[in-house]
Formats: structure tokens, C-alpha cells, sequence
């Protein structure tokens, strides 16, 4: 219990990215299943912040002279961060895009309907 309460940040993104992946699987709604994508993103974003994060040391900009690795915390994972948020951005514009043009095809979103409907049209 003691250590869960140390990283309750990473409990927490795990907790996230179980919903996320949860939502994903069990809707049959588009929207839903996008939403559920962007919380998994959300919940990697999480567990790299933290993960990056040192408990007393400072952004990575030199002030006051010092320029000792161990004052600061690792850039990486914040660049990795947002990097990733961009990529998701634009995954998710794209994702709701098609999520538009199968609705104005098929009139539904839900993904059984649709795939149902485009069996049909296969076989005529």
C-alpha cells in the first residue's frame, strides 16, 4: 500500500488506460470508441509525465550558472509528451472525419450497423 501511495500517478494513468481500452472494446458507437482512444493517449501522456518528473530538481534551463546534469530532470519524456499529444491531435481530426463520412453514408455509427449494411452491399 505504501508504494501505491508513493506512485499514485502511475496507478492513476493505469487506471485511465484501462477505461480508455475498456471504452474501445465494449461500444459499438464511432464517437465512443474515439473518445476511448484519446483517454488511452491521455493516460500514456500521464505515465511519461510522470515518469520524467524528479522530485527536486528544476526544468531543464540553465539559471544561475548551474549546469549539473543532476539538478535538473530529463527533457525527454516532455518532448515525448509533445510529441505525441500533436501525432494524437491529428489522429483523432482524421478519425472524426471518416466517423463523418460513414454517418453521411450509412446513417448510423454504430460499427455493427455499418458493418452489416456494407456486407449487403458486397453481396448484391
Amino acid at each position: 500500500m505504501g508504494n501505491l501511495l508513493v506512485n499514485y500517478g502511475e496507478a492513476v494513468a493505469m487506471i485511465l488506460f484501462a477505461i480508455g481500452a475498456a471504452n474501445l472494446l465494449l461500444h459499438k458507437n464511432l464517437i465512443k470508441k474515439i473518445i476511448g482512444l484519446n483517454i488511452m493517449d491521455c493516460a500514456v501522456y500521464l505515465f511519461l509525465a510522470e515518469k520524467g518528473y524528479i522530485t527536486g530538481r528544476g526544468v531543464p534551463i540553465v539559471v544561475d550558472g548551474v549546469q549539473s546534469v543532476e539538478a535538473y530532470i530529463n527533457p525527454i519524456p516532455s518532448g515525448l509528451v509533445l510529441t505525441g499529444i500533436v501525432v494524437s491531435v491529428s489522429v483523432s481530426a482524421l478519425m472524426l472525419a471518416l466517423t463523418v463520412r460513414l454517418y453521411k453514408k450509412y446513417h448510423t455509427l454504430d460499427l455493427d450497423e455499418i458493418s452489416m449494411r456494407l456486407k449487403k452491399e458486397e453481396g448484391m
